[in-house]
Formats: structure tokens, C-alpha cells, sequence
């Protein structure tokens, strides 16, 4: 039996831990992802690693047992004494912190929201934080980003004990929010939104509301991140210029895609189509994956496979799927399907895009279920407008066979 101070800490320590998984009843479905990988805890509050935000963005689930390792003040701050500045950043920056950075929670939603952005977007994006039009951002213009997203949390809070809440909001934000409104409330707010387009509305409302002038005491009651000494420097005075800001969302972009595209290509330079229709549907709602898979079987018998190049690509359109969608109703205007040609020309004319005609095949052999060489707009729009919640919600398992066989392919082939 324990002495009786040793089982009382320890009755003391589960019930708290309990008290601490209970609050996932509180979260949103965003919040309860946030929760399940983030691996530190300082003062209260979660943070991830960068390692952390590649694994909820690429994996089902952590691959290490859940577990809020407390900061101290001298630990965080030699993690942000080693942060880079941003002109040193790279398409590895993630990879390369692994451990050694910090990342909150609204950051994080930030960072999701950069993943699924046409390059085309990134413009209004910075000119979104740059509410005082002098063509750089300052750390005050970027601390609004939490405030925003905040306030749109606040709405989606369910009822409940508000002693959880707060310690809910605690853990996400860092501070005790208030359950007063700042932004005004409308009523399209009540219309769900994606987190881009709650920041695109309220940036622009900045101006006119006490966000701006909120920001100092926010900035006051947060410790600082890897992100914001990466961007404003070490004592948070330096500015963040349009085109380190673009480098930076495209580094995310293409990390994220390499990291993808190698955990399947086994060290060679393309990965097998049966792969790529993996990587396509496991972030879909698609039940029946075995179909379209067969499907690309017995259509494409022989592998040639799709590069890097073809594979970045075609997610760089996929962040311009609404444009794409507005010009194949055009083809497709009375629901009737397209060909490969139409759908290349497309492509291009609404993203400025070019697919090669293999990454064309694929997707057609794909999608094309009925097997008409025709591509209608339920058939592939439907399915991809799923894709673009990756890291907000859990991930199809990966059938690991289908790699083994398409490796053994590959060694066949190259001999």
C-alpha cells in the first residue's frame, strides 16, 4: 500500500488530469485537434512544437502518448534566443526547429489557414494585417490575429460550466478572456465561416474598433512565440515586409507537400499513382476508397509515377479551387461532364496553372468512376472541397500495402 501523502498526491494528480481531459467536452472540434497534439505547457497555457504542428497536419494521430511537458521561463526563452529571423527562412524551417519552438494556438489556426491559399491570395493576406496601409506589418498589426479569432471562438462556445471555459480559454489563449464582445455583432455572424474569411471581415474592421488599440495589452499578458520573434525579432520591433511574408506562406506550403510526398516516395524521385490517389482521398469524406483505387489499377496497369513538380503542382491548384470551379461551370453549366483537354484549359485559365497531361490521366482515372474518360463536377469538385479542412479534423488510415507494392514496382522497373 502508498503512505498516505504519496496515494493522496497521486488521487490529487489524476483527478486533476481528469478535470484537464474533461474540458475536451468544451472544445470545438478545432480546439480538441489543437489539444491532442500540442505537447507543451507554459504558465497555463498549450503550445505546440513545430514538430507537433507537421504531425497534426500530416497524421491521424500523435505518434507519441499525449503529454503537456511544463516550460520553465529560462527554457522558453533560449528557445527563442535560437529562432531564426525570417529572412532565413526556408522550406526545412519547420523541420529544422523539430523540438525547438513554440507555436499558440491561434498561430496555429493561422497556419491553416496558409496551407490551403492560392499564391494569388497572398497579397490581400498581408494587406489584411496591415491595417495602416505603410506597406509593412509591425507585431501590434499581427497581435489582432488574436483578438479575432477569439471572438469567433466565443460564439461557437457551447453552454456549460463557466469555470471550464475559462480554464478552456486559459489554456488557449494565455489569458482570461472577457465574455463581452468586442467586434460588433451581426447577424450573418451567425452564418459558420472558415477562420480566412472571419479575418478577412474583421481585419478591416481593426480600424474602426479598440482591437488596435487592445493589441499593447495583449501583448503585454503573452509570452512571446517562435513565429513572433520570427517575424518581429527578438525585442518585437522589426517590420515584416510583403516579400518575406510571401517566402514564408510559400516555404509552409511546399514543407508541408515535401514532407507528403516523402514520407511515400521511398527516396526516389516520384511517388506511384496509387500513392498520390492515397494522399488525395484520405483527407476526403470519401467512404468507399476501394473503388476509385481499383479503379486506377485496372485504367493505369503501368506505373510511371508522378514527380514532385507534377505533385506540387496540382495542390497549388487545389488552393484555387473556387476559381477552377466557377470556369467548369462554364463547360459543365447543365451538369453535363468534360474531357482532359477541357479540364487542362481550365485549370490553366482559372489558376494559371499548367498540369502535365500523366497528372491529368491520373486524376481523370481516378475520379472517373463510371469510366466514360469524362470528369463531371460532383464527381471531383464535391470531393476535393473536402480536402481543404486538413489539420481540423482526424485523416483516413493509410493503407500501407498498397506502398510495399508500389515499391516493389519500382525496384522491377528499375532494373
Amino acid at each position: 500500500l502508498l503512505p498516505i501523502p504519496v496515494a493522496a498526491a497521486a488521487k490529487e494528480t489524476v483527478e486533476s488530469r481528469s478535470y484537464l481531459e474533461d474540458l475536451h467536452l468544451y472544445a470545438t472540434p478545432r480546439e480538441q485537434r489543437f489539444r491532442m497534439f500540442a505537447s507543451l505547457e507554459f504558465e497555463g497555457q498549450l503550445f505546440m512544437t513545430p514538430y507537433d504542428f507537421i504531425q497534426a497536419v500530416t497524421s491521424d494521430e500523435p505518434k507519441r502518448a499525449k503529454r503537456w511537458r511544463s516550460l520553465s521561463k529560462q527554457e522558453l526563452n533560449q528557445i527563442l534566443m535560437e529562432t531564426p529571423p525570417v529572412w532565413k527562412g526556408s522550406s526545412k524551417f519547420f523541420r529544422t526547429l523539430n523540438e525547438k519552438g513554440v507555436i499558440s494556438y491561434t498561430e496555429y489556426l493561422f497556419l491553416l489557414c496558409i496551407l490551403t491559399k492560392p499564391h494569388a491570395g497572398f497579397r490581400i493576406a498581408f494587406n489584411m494585417f496591415d491595417t495602416d496601409g505603410n506597406e509593412m506589418v509591425d507585431k501590434k498589426e499581427f497581435l489582432v490575429l488574436q483578438e479575432i479569432f477569439r471572438k469567433k471562438n466565443e460564439k461557437r462556445e457551447r453552454k456549460g460550466d463557466e469555470e471550464k471555459r475559462a480554464m478552456l480559454r486559459l489554456q488557449l489563449y494565455g489569458y482570461h478572456t472577457p465574455t463581452n464582445s468586442v467586434l460588433k455583432t451581426e447577424g450573418e455572424d451567425l452564418v459558420p465561416r472558415s477562420y480566412w474569411d472571419t479575418l478577412r471581415r474583421s481585419t478591416s474592421q481593426a480600424l474602426f474598433s479598440d482591437l488596435a488599440e487592445r493589441a499593447d495589452d495583449i501583448a503585454s499578458s503573452l509570452s512571446d512565440t517562435t513565429l513572433l520573434v520570427h517575424f518581429f525579432g527578438k525585442k518585437g520591433k522589426a517590420e515584416l515586409n510583403f516579400e518575406d511574408f510571401y517566402r514564408f506562406m510559400d516555404n509552409l506550403q511546399t514543407e508541408v507537400l515535401e514532407i507528403e510526398f516523402l514520407s511515400y516516395s521511398n527516396g526516389m524521385n516520384t511517388i506511384s499513382e496509387e500513392d498520390f490517389a492515397h494522399i488525395l482521398l484520405r483527407y476526403t469524406n470519401v467512404e468507399n476508397t476501394a473503388s476509385y483505387l481499383e479503379n486506377l489499377r485496372c485504367m493505369i496497369p503501368e506505373e510511371k509515377g508522378i514527380t514532385f513538380e507534377e505533385f506540387r503542382s496540382f495542390f497549388q491548384f487545389l488552393n484555387n479551387l473556387e476559381d477552377f470551379a466557377i470556369a467548369m461551370q462554364m463547360y459543365n453549366f447543365a451538369s453535363r461532364s468534360i474531357g482532359q483537354d477541357e479540364f487542362k484549359r481550365a485549370v490553366y485559365v482559372a489558376t494559371g496553372v499548367k498540369l502535365s497531361p500523366h497528372l491529368v490521366n491520373t486524376v481523370f482515372k481516378i475520379f472517373d468512376v463510371d469510366r466514360d474518360d469524362q470528369l463531371s463536377y460532383k464527381e471531383f469538385i464535391g470531393i476535393m472541397k473536402d480536402r481543404l479542412n486538413r489539420g481540423f479534423r482526424g485523416y483516413k488510415p493509410i493503407q500501407r500495402y498498397t506502398t510495399f507494392k508500389s515499391c516493389v514496382r519500382k525496384e522491377l522497373y528499375s532494373r
